[in-house]
């Protein structure tokens, strides 16, 4: 493994476990190895389903691919705001402009609702408050 590498994956487990605090505290304590006693190759197997084989495929480029992410992230509505932040926020590092990213959640509002919409673009409104002022 390369240290970008490790650095990322460090970098997911950190995020994973802020969430996991934020969504149930007692969530802090819970222990994987019961997981990988019965599934040996959970933590590989969801690495390479995550990392590899779908967002390292070819036919869309990350940048789509994240406006894609983004588009089924906001009909899923609130109770995807976290997955929503970070989409976004990588989505701008992918290289998708502020009006692109605002044009998939308002085309979302036919199928999540209007209010599944509003909130995404506050969200969204919220990252590009935070983004550099040379993002797109």
């Amino acid at each position: 493994m390369t240290e970008a590498w490790q650095k990322m994956v460090q970098s997911l487990l950190e995020q994973g476990q802020a969430m996991a605090r934020s969504v149930n505290p007692a969530l802090e304590t819970f222990q994987v190895k019961g997981f990988e006693k019965l599934i040996p190759t959970l933590s590989k197997d969801f690495m390479e389903m995550a990392f590899g084989r779908t967002f390292n495929r070819e036919g869309l480029d990350a940048r789509t691919r994240l406006l894609v992410t983004l588009a089924a992230l906001t009909v899923l509505g609130a109770q995807a705001e976290p997955q929503i932040r970070l989409t976004v926020r990588h989505a701008l590092e992918a290289g998708a402009t502020r009006r692109e990213i605002a044009e998939v959640i308002y085309q979302m509002s036919l199928f999540g609702g209007l209010p599944a919409m509003q909130r995404a673009l506050e969200i969204a409104e919220g990252v590009f408050r935070d983004a550099p002022e040379d993002s797109p």
